[in-house]
């Protein structure tokens, strides 16, 4: 299930990805705070009840209504129909209907670790199977994103990172022979 923030933060991705099509500026900074937005929210699903990321969701929510703001007042330049499009997208979206899809795998979102978690990144000599590899984070707990085939970032509580680069060390000794 999809959230509200989610949905927002989605709508406000494809209206930036297509402002910057058309040849607006986006103010630098925006990209990288959309990232953090991204992984906040994506930390506060995992654990719903957890304080910090209650306050990091909530904080999110404060950025993303922020940069809404900063990247309407440049979709206006297109024209009040352009605005009045996006801005319906938005209010769906707040209602907490699906406008658009994650993708299902192979996010390419997660650019920092969330408040509280460490981050590692895995470069492989080659693709492995996927589904092996989100087995393993999820039994451990850890949020794995995939950036190629070959990169794989993973975020958790450092005895868990560890447990799970652990694991997933039997794919470099599988590699080895190739």
């Amino acid at each position: 299930m999809s959230l509200p923030s989610e949905q927002t933060w989605l709508v406000l991705h494809h209206l930036i990805s297509d402002l910057t099509k058309k040849g607006h500026e986006i103010p630098s900074g925006i990209n990288s705070e959309m990232g953090l937005i991204r992984s906040a929210v994506s930390s506060y699903k995992r654990d719903p009840s957890h304080p910090d990321l209650i306050n990091g969701l909530a904080q999110a929510e404060m950025s993303l209504s922020n940069i809404q703001g900063i990247v309407l007042t440049i979709a206006e330049e297109e024209g009040d129909e352009y605005a009045d499009y996006w801005l319906d997208l938005f209010k769906q979206a707040m209602k907490g209907e699906e406008v658009f899809e994650f993708s299902k795998s192979r996010s390419k979102f997660l650019v920092n670790a969330p408040p509280g978690l460490t981050s590692g990144r895995i470069t492989l000599k080659k693709a492995l199977a996927e589904e092996r590899v989100q087995e393993i984070a999820e039994w451990i707990g850890l949020i794995i994103e995939f950036d190629d085939d070959n990169t794989i970032q993973l975020h958790g509580d450092k005895p868990d990172l560890q447990a799970g680069l652990k694991e997933m060390g039997s794919f470099f000794l599988e590699q080895q022979g190739d």
